[in-house]
């Protein structure tokens, strides 16, 4: 297995989280559903790989986020808790099986996503396709929105994705400029803003995210709405991160619920249509609800 490399060495992990992280783990009826059918169909949740805070909540509430192309990535990001390395196969009936859990559990809001897959051609892009495409035959009413990785910039690949016509485009900027090659060493963030300005392009509604507390500054942070305004993007997620294992990079600081919300309301009035801000926001939570405040974006599924 490839190890992962850092410009730093990763820190020990020492810090103390803040009381507003603080969250009741709670299983329910829907919660014990979602895990089955997951299990039972062989599909993966970036709930699960990505050891998201918010799984107790989602879960409970009947949402997930599912993540295609398996569970492995090409990519050796240093914030993120899935496996990297080097995938050995691609399950061709996963948009099959994606589609009948989505039946299975009513949805009315579905989001999708994927480890990167930059040894494929297109990197995973038909897969994709086939998925919305799938979910549309099986849930005619459920809208579909896919956070998709960068495709390595082929406009090629991800025409593929936009000709499926997703009701939402996410790709996550992740983080700042100038923490990319720490943060994410394989990634450009000219090159994510290019794949949400072509999805804009495309009549798309488009949604990133970043995280907070990884050294960035709060100027750094306005800088990046602005990119994001003059690109047209629609919705952004703030959130804080956090370091899954001693391995992945430190916490740099633990942003204040009183930032957050200043920063929301500072990219609301910059332009942007939505901001989801917090220290438990994560790029999927409450998807369905921010896209379907938005005036004439997504319809109201009863």
């Amino acid at each position: 297995m490839p190890e992962r490399h850092f410009l730093t060495p990763p820190q020990k992990r020492t810090e103390r989280l803040p009381p507003w992280f603080k969250v009741q783990p709670k299983t329910g009826a829907n919660y014990l559903k979602i895990r089955q059918l997951v299990k039972d169909l062989n599909l993966h949740t970036v709930c699960e790989e990505a050891q998201c805070p918010n799984i107790w909540e989602c879960w409970n509430i009947g949402t997930a986020t599912f993540m295609i192309l398996g569970e492995i990535c090409t990519r050796s990001c240093g914030f993120c808790a899935v496996t990297f390395g080097r995938p050995t196969e691609l399950d061709l009936a996963e948009p099959d099986h994606l589609a009948e859990a989505v039946a299975a559990l009513g949805l009315g809001h579905v989001v999708v996503t994927s480890v990167n897959r930059d040894e494929l051609e297109n990197g995973g892009a038909e897969i994709f396709a086939a998925s919305i495409r799938k979910i549309r035959e099986r849930s005619p009413n459920c809208t579909v929105e896919v956070l998709i990785p960068d495709f390595q910039g082929k406009k090629s690949a991800l025409d593929l994705v936009l000709e499926a016509r997703p009701e939402i485009l996410a790709h996550n900027t992740e983080t700042v400029p100038r923490l990319h090659p720490h943060v994410r060493p394989q990634a450009k963030y000219d090159r994510s803003l290019q794949v949400l300005a072509w999805s804009k392009e495309a009549g798309l509604l488009t949604k990133t995210g970043l995280m907070l507390g990884l050294g960035e500054t709060i100027d750094e942070v306005r800088a990046v709405m602005a990119d994001l305004v003059e690109i047209g993007c629609d919705i952004l997620t703030l959130g804080q991160y956090l370091q899954p294992t001693a391995k992945h990079l430190p916490v740099a600081r633990f942003v204040h619920p009183d930032e957050f919300a200043l920063l929301k309301k500072e990219g609301e009035k910059m332009g942007l249509a939505h901001v989801e801000a917090g220290p438990l926001v994560r790029s999927s939570y409450h998807a369905e609800q921010q896209a379907r405040e938005l005036p004439g974006s997504l319809p109201i599924i009863s």
